[in-house]
C-alpha cells in the first residue's frame, strides 16, 4: 500500500475512535438528565388514576420505578423507556404510547399531556376509557396519531384537536361523543384518515372539512349528522374512501363528487337524500364499491355508471327509483354483488343483460344478484345459468312471466344457493330439468369451492372482508340475514300460477334448508322423496291443490321445524311417528279429507278454514307495524331453530355427523318449539 494511502487511513480510524469517544463522555444536551425521570412520574401518576392496575397481572404491572440499589444510574433508573407499551428517542424522551386492547379501565383526567410534549402517537384503542377528552391535548403539538377509539368516552369532541397541526390520523369511533364536529378541525391539512363513526355526533357537517386536502379516508357513519353534505368536499382530491352511512342527511348527492378521482370507495347508505344519482359519479372510474341503499333517491339509474369497470358492488335498493334497467351495467365484469331491489324499476332486464352472448354474461365474478320488488315484467332469465359463480338469485314480487325455461347447457347455475322467484307470475310445471342440475344444492362440496372453510358467504377486495346480506322468506316471515351462512340453502318459487306434479328429482337437493312452494296451483301426490332432504328446517307446500295422503317419510325429516300443508286436498289419517307429531294443527288445517292428531276430530275435519295467510308482497305499513311484537315472540323461536339447525349442519360437514349430538339438540329444539306454539 502506498505511503500517502496508509496515511490517509490512519487518520480517518484516528477520527472515527475520537468520535466514538465524545458519544461516552459528553452528556446529551437536547434533553435535560432529569427529563425521563419527570416523564416517568408523570406517567405513574395517570396510572395511580386508573381502576384496575395495581394488580401484578395489570398490564401495566412494569410502569414502575426498580430499586435504587438496582443500578448506578439515577438516569436509567427513572427512564420509562423499557415500560410496556412505552417508545423514546436517542434522547430518552417518551416519543409513543402504545397500550391497545390493554383492559385500562379509567378517565384522561390525570393523563400528562403537559409532561409529554415529544409525544408523537397515542394509541389506546380498545380499552374502557371513559370520561371527557380534555382540552390539553391540544399541548401534543408533535402528535401525529391519535387513537382512543372503542372506548366510552363522552362529551364533546375538544375544539382545542385543531390545533394539533401535525396529526394525520384521527380516530375516535366506537365511543360515546355527542355534539358537533368542531370547525376547527378543518384545520388539520395534513389529517389523512377520520374515523367518527358509531357515536352520538349530530349537527350538520361544517363546510371546513373540504380544507382537508390530505385526507383519503373519512368515516362519520351511526351518528345522526342532518342537513347537507358540503359541496366543499368535492376538493378534497386526495379521498379514497367515504363512508356516511346511517346519519340524518338530506338534500342531493353533491356532484363535486365526481372530481375525486382516487375514490374507490362511496358509502352513503341508510340517510334521507333525495333526488338523483349523479352522472359526475360515471367519471370515478376507480371506484369499487357504490353504496347508496335505503334513501329518497329518485329518477333513473344513470347509464354512465356502466363506465366504472372496477366496480364489485353495488347497492341502490330501497330508493324511489324508476325507469329501465340500463343496458350499460352489462359492461361491470368485475361485479360481484348487484342489489336493485325495492325500487320502482320496470321494462324488462335490458338486451345486454338477456340474451346470450351479452355483457352480463362476463361478469364472470358476480355472486350475489337482488332484482327482487320491482316492477320488472320479463321472461325467466334463464341465460344467468351461465354465469360461474351465481350464488344469490332473487327476483322476488316482480312481473315475470312465463314458463321456467333453461339454457342449453349442461349444468346452469352450479354454485346457486338462494333461488327466490316467488310473487312473480310465472306459468307451467316444476322446472324438473332445472331441479336435477342445481349442483350447489345437492352437495357442499360442489357448492362451494373446496378451499372456502368460511362459515359466512363472503368476498375480498383489496384487505378488506364483506359478507353478503339478503332478505329471504323463512318459515312465513320475510326477515333479513346480516350475513349468509354458507350452507344456508333456500328454493322458493311461492306465490306464483305453477301447476302440475311435485317432480320426484326434487329429492336430489340433499342440502336444502328451506323449500317454499306454496301458493300455486300444484295437484297430484306430495313425492316420498322429499324424505331425501335430510337438512330440510323448513317446508311449506300450502294453498295449492295436492291430494292423497301425507308419506310416513317426511317423519324421518329429524331437522324439520316448520312444516305447512294447509289448504289443499290431502285425504287420509296424519302420520304420528317421529317429527310429525311434533307439529300443531295449523300445519294441517284446510284439507276435508285429513283426520287424527292434532287436528280435533276422529275422521274428517269440518272445521272452518283458518283465514287466508297474508301475500308475502303486502306492503302495508299499518298492518306491518300491527304485527311487530307477534313477528318478534315467533321469529326468536323460529330464530333459535334455524340458529341450532344450522350449526348442526356446519359442525357436521365440518366433522362428520356425530348422530348422538344431532339427536340431543334435535330434541332440545323440538321441545322449545313445541312451548314456542303453547305460549301463542
Amino acid at each position: 500500500m502506498d505511503s500517502p494511502k496508509l496515511e490517509t487511513l490512519v487518520h480517518l480510524l484516528a477520527s472515527f475512535a475520537f468520535f466514538i469517544v465524545l458519544l461516552f463522555i459528553i452528556p446529551r444536551e437536547s434533553v435535560p438528565a432529569y427529563a425521563s425521570t419527570l416523564e416517568a412520574q408523570a406517567l405513574l401518576k395517570w396510572k395511580s388514576s386508573l381502576q384496575n392496575q395495581t394488580q401484578s397481572t395489570s398490564s401495566l404491572f412494569t410502569w414502575a420505578f426498580p430499586p435504587q440499589n438496582a443500578t448506578d444510574s439515577n438516569t436509567i433508573v427513572a427512564s420509562p423507556c423499557g415500560w410496556y407499551g412505552i417508545s423514546c428517542n436517542l434522547a430518552g424522551s417518551v416519543i409513543g404510547i402504545n397500550i391497545p386492547c390493554s383492559n385500562i379501565k379509567g378517565t384522561l383526567n390525570e393523563f400528562p399531556f403537559s409532561s409529554l410534549l415529544c409525544l408523537t402517537y397515542i394509541d389506546l384503542h380498545q380499552n374502557e376509557l371513559f370520561g371527557h377528552i380534555p382540552p390539553q391535548v391540544s399541548l401534543l403539538t408533535n402528535l401525529t396519531l391519535l387513537d382512543l377509539s372503542v372506548n366510552r368516552l363522552s362529551g364533546i369532541i375538544p375544539r382545542e384537536i385543531g390545533e394539533l397541526m401535525k396529526l394525520e390520523v384521527l380516530h375516535l369511533h366506537l365511543n360515546e361523543l355527542n355534539g358537533s364536529i368542531p370547525d376547527e378541525l378543518g384545520q388539520l391539512c395534513l389529517l389523512n384518515e377520520l374515523a367518527l363513526y358509531s357515536n352520538h355526533l349530530g349537527g350538520s357537517l361544517p363546510s371546513s372539512l373540504g380544507n382537508l386536502s390530505s385526507l383519503a379516508r373519512v368515516s362519520i357513519s351511526n351518528n345522526s349528522f342532518s342537513g347537507s353534505i358540503p359541496l366543499e368536499m368535492g376538493n378534497l382530491t386526495n379521498l379514497e374512501e367515504i363512508s356516511m352511512g346511517g346519519n340524518l342527511l338530506k338534500e342531493p348527492i353533491p356532484p363535486t363528487f365526481g372530481k375525486l378521482m382516487k375514490l374507490t370507495e362511496l358509502h352513503i347508505f341508510r340517510n334521507k337524500l333525495t333526488g338523483s344519482i349523479p352522472v359526475a359519479l360515471g367519471n370515478l372510474k376507480l371506484l369499487r364499491r357504490l353504496n347508496l341503499y335505503r334513501n329518497n333517491l329518485t329518477g333513473s339509474i344513470p347509464s354512465i355508471l356502466g363506465n366504472l369497470t372496477e366496480l364489485t358492488l353495488l347497492y341502490l335498493l330501497d330508493n324511489d327509483l324508476s325507469g329501465n334497467i340500463p343496458d350499460e351495467l352489462g359492461n361491470l365484469q368485475a361485479m360481484i354483488e348487484l342489489k336493485l331491489n325495492h325500487n320502482q324499476l320496470t321494462g324488462p332486464i335490458p338486451p345486454s343483460l338477456g340474451t346470450l352472448p351479452r355483457s352480463l354474461v362476463n361478469c364472470k365474478s358476480l355472486e350475489v344478484l337482488d332484482f327482487s320488488n320491482n316492477k320488472i315484467r320479463d321472461n325467466f332469465p334463464a341465460w344467468l345459468g351461465t354465469l360461474p359463480k351465481l350464488k344469490v338469485l332473487i327476483l322476488r314480487a316482480n312481473n315475470f312471466n312465463g314458463c321456467l325455461d333453461l339454457p342449453r347447457v349442461a349444468y346452469p347455475f352450479p354454485k346457486l344457493q338462494i333461488l327466490d322467484l316467488s310473487d312473480n307470475n310465472f306459468t307451467g310445471p316444476l322446472p324438473a330439468n332445472l331441479i336435477v342440475k342445481l349442483q350447489g344444492m345437492m352437495s357442499i362440496l360442489t357448492g362451494q369451492e373446496p378451499q372456502n372453510k368460511s362459515l359466512y358467504m363472503r368476498y375480498q377486495t383489496g384487505i378488506s372482508n364483506y359478507e353478503d346480506s339478503v332478505k329471504v322468506t323463512m318459515k312465513g316471515n320475510e326477515i333479513r340475514l346480516q350475513r349468509i351462512l354458507t350452507i344456508f340453502i333456500t328454493f322458493d318459487l311461492s306465490l306464483n300460477s305453477l301447476e302440475g306434479n311435485i317432480p320426484d328429482v326434487i329429492g336430489h337437493l340433499h342440502f336444502l334448508v328451506g323449500l317454499n312452494l306454496s301458493h300455486n296451483h300444484l295437484t297430484g301426490s306430495i313425492p316420498p322423496t322429499l324424505a331425501d332432504l335430510t337438512n330440510l328446517e323448513w317446508l311449506d307446500l300450502s294453498t295449492n291443490k295436492l291430494s292423497g295422503m301425507i308419506p310416513r317419510e317426511l317423519g324421518d325429516l329429524t331437522f324439520l321445524g316448520y312444516l305447512n300443508l294447509s289448504e289443499n286436498q290431502l285425504t287420509g289419517r296424519i302420520p304420528q311417528d317421529k317429527q310429525l307429531s311434533t307439529f300443531t294443527s295449523d300445519s294441517y288445517r284446510g284439507n276435508l279429507g285429513l283426520y287424527g292428531t292434532p287436528l280435533q276430530n276422529s275422521s274428517h275435519d269440518y272445521t272452518q278454514p283458518p283465514p287466508a295467510p297474508p301475500s308475502f308482497s303486502q306492503k302495508d305499513n299499518t298492518k306491518e307495524d300491527a304485527s311487530w311484537f307477534n313477528w318478534k315472540v315467533v321469529g326468536m323461536g323460529y330464530a333459535s331453530g334455524i340458529v341450532i339447525g344450522i350449526s348442526i349442519a356446519y359442525i357436521s360437514w365440518e366433522i362428520g355427523r356425530p348422530k348422538w349430538l344431532v339427536r340431543k339438540i334435535r330434541e332440545m329444539e323440538r321441545r322449545g318449539a313445541k312451548w314456542m306454539k303453547k305460549s301463542k
